[in-house]
């Protein structure tokens, strides 16, 4: 994949789960504990992490409820992330560097392929063909009740498109990251996100620590 690097997609660990569950706040406790160690760490999120890629989660993210089919939005995903990995994920990579992402793949996956009903197997077709790789090494699925994200993201306020739609289509996705969590126990850990935020820290280090080189 990356002439001159030494494993590099070991070095890729993502953030999913629904609206509300935390990974905003977790992430970035997880870059500080890594370069504390001295790892060279990137922290970015989907849609988003280039300029061309905001401007796409932009459009994605605002707006009516109905703004995007979920055809349309997987199509604007796709050409946010395409970028964003040929611009800074894989560059990060190649250098060595561990990273961190809010959202790749698996959020696609769920809100687009099985919340939004084009079905996961639509999504990985269309994914295998324009981007193979990199696919993380560890995915941690923070998960929340429903009836607690919506909470949480009622006492932050505002929010968009996504976090307006209905408990159905949030218990969908929840289902969704935990089906693809039993799909894949290989990468995928699941964290109690309803946990006060030093406890769910440290689950999310013991998880990354357990990965080949990262405990140094």
């Amino acid at each position: 994949m990356c002439a001159g690097s030494s494993d590099p997609v070991a070095h890729f660990i993502t953030f999913e789960g629904g609206e509300g569950v935390g990974k905003s706040t977790q992430l970035p406790r997880l870059a500080q504990m890594l370069r504390a160690r001295g790892h060279d760490v990137v922290t970015t999120r989907e849609p988003g992490g280039t300029e061309g890629a905001e401007r796409i989660r932009d459009l994605a993210v605002a707006g009516d409820v109905d703004r995007w089919s979920p055809l349309t939005e997987l199509l604007l995903m796709t050409a946010a992330r395409v970028d964003h990995v040929e611009r800074v994920v894989l560059p990060a990579l190649q250098r060595g560097a561990v990273v961190l992402c809010d959202r790749f793949i698996d959020s696609t996956r769920v809100y687009q392929g099985i919340a939004g009903g084009l079905g996961q197997a639509r999504i990985d077709a269309l994914h295998d063909l324009l981007l193979p790789e990199p696919r993380p090494v560890l995915t941690l699925v923070l998960d929340l009740p429903v009836e607690q994200a919506a909470a949480r993201r009622a006492a932050a306020g505002g929010g968009g498109r996504f976090e307006a739609k209905g408990r159905a289509f949030h218990e969908q996705v929840r289902a969704g990251f935990l089906a693809i969590a039993r799909q894949e126990p290989g990468r995928v850990r699941v964290v109690d996100a309803a946990a006060e935020p030093g406890a769910v820290a440290t689950a999310i280090a013991g998880h990354v620590l357990a990965l080949r080189d990262m405990g140094r």
